[in-house]
């Protein structure tokens, strides 16, 4: 778990850049005209980036059982504050569907245009990379918010108020 706030930047950051090299492993598989493939290659891509991202940051489950009772108590009220449903959760390929869905238009457009040659693959690639990314830089965004709570906690007067 990050002990400062620079830390937790330079942990944000290094999640960041794994975020863009998910992504594009994404994008790449988005080019295969194989139905399936890059769905498949989403939800993998997806759910072993958020598992790292997590670990990053000290917020697996495993993780956060291993916090003294009241620590690991702000962490989950942390985590369900920011609303996220991948912080502290075990996560499984049926939760990384459920969050590939909130970006479902641009995978259905994506899948659609797959099947234009060239430039469709192209504008497939496109909507693939956008959209684990923007997946991704908000867990990391999350996990950020997360970190900073429990780094604030630290304090006796901010854990009295909760």
């Amino acid at each position: 778990m990050p002990s400062t706030p620079r830390d937790i930047a330079t942990i944000a950051s290094e999640c960041r850049k794994l975020v863009t090299r998910r992504a594009l492993i994404s994008a790449g598989a988005s080019v295969v005209p194989l139905p399936g493939v890059d769905v498949a290659v989403d939800i993998t891509v997806l759910l072993k980036m958020i598992e790292q991202v997590n670990e990053r940051f000290g917020l697996t489950p495993q993780q956060i059982e291993q916090l003294a009772p009241q620590r690991r108590l702000f962490a989950y009220k942390a985590a369900m504050g920011v609303g996220s449903a991948l912080i502290g959760r075990i996560v499984t390929r049926e939760l990384v569907i459920k969050v590939l869905k909130t970006v479902g238009v641009r995978l259905s457009v994506k899948r659609a245009a797959k099947y234009v040659p060239f430039a469709g693959q192209a504008v497939a690639a496109s909507l693939s990379f956008a959209a684990l990314k923007t997946l991704g830089d908000r867990h990391v965004e999350d996990c950020v918010r997360v970190a900073e709570t429990l780094l604030d906690l630290r304090d006796d007067n901010v854990v009295a108020s909760y």
